[in-house]
């Protein structure tokens, strides 16, 4: 139970990556706060948790309102007590070059990627100062740290949350607060999938030939990215702050 009674906030918790982060920490013994856009995915979520033995609360919402990020950590403090550990999950993937971006793509990619990640920490941290230490994991990409072509917000997004991650790492490890990200590259989730439909393409096929060009030999599953965060956030990973840990299976970023 590596988070036994810990206070863990969760966003994008009703997503692929995010259901699977509820499942594992509900029941490694954590106390939960789910944050998503999706209200009936929250409460589905949820329920799960408390199923497995966890204690639970939810707050559905826009990240890409300050208010709501703030609130998010208000309504954690305010039931549990305190935080512990943030994981910020939720991102959006537009996709397209920058005559193909329209001004909407650009700003949801930088309010929910990448402001949201950093209302979220500016809010929890006073928090985890007073509990005398914490951890953060946030989600960048290979894709931020490598950029690949045709997603550039997308990849400037996520190439900052990296710099984010890496500033915070510095500045918040004499609080005993480690900061860390996880750089993943194609995940089965229904993000990837919904992405493949709307370019007219069969997602099971699509995702069979993404597995030929992977190394390992399958693009990841949700499960196992969230075991690399989940590692990132306990006291296994107690000397890492300030990393960005590549997740691709050795797959690079092509053009």
């Amino acid at each position: 139970m590596r988070f036994n009674d810990k206070v863990v906030v969760i966003t994008g918790g009703a997503g692929g990556v995010g259901q699977s982060l509820v499942r594992l920490f509900a029941r490694e013994g954590a106390r939960l706060m789910i944050a998503d856009m999706n209200e009936s995915g929250c409460r589905d979520a949820a329920e799960e948790a408390r199923r497995l033995g966890a204690e639970v609360d939810f707050l559905a919402g826009n990240l890409r309102e300050k208010a709501y990020c703030e609130a998010v950590i208000d309504r954690t403090v305010e039931r549990f007590g305190g935080v512990d550990i943030l994981l910020n999950n939720a991102g959006v993937i537009p996709r397209g070059t920058i005559e193909e971006t329209s001004d909407e793509m650009w700003f949801t990619a930088m309010e929910v990627n990448l402001n949201a990640v950093f209302f979220l920490c500016r809010a929890a941290i006073p928090h985890m100062k007073q509990r005398g230490g914490g951890a953060i994991v946030n989600t960048s990409s290979v894709w931020g740290t490598c950029p690949g072509p045709a997603h550039v917000a997308y990849c400037t997004s996520k190439g900052a949350v990296a710099a984010l991650t890496g500033n915070l790492g510095r500045d918040c490890a004499p609080l005993g607060i480690r900061v860390n990200a996880v750089c993943p590259h194609e995940i089965n989730t229904s993000m990837l999938r919904s992405g493949f439909e709307r370019r007219g393409l069969d997602p099971d096929k699509a995702v069979e030939e993404l597995n030929k060009s992977v190394p390992l030999g399958h693009i990841a599953e949700p499960e196992e990215i969230a075991d690399v965060i989940a590692f990132l956030a306990s006291d296994q990973a107690r000397y890492i702050a300030g990393a960005c840990l590549d997740v691709t299976g050795a797959k690079p970023v092509s053009g």
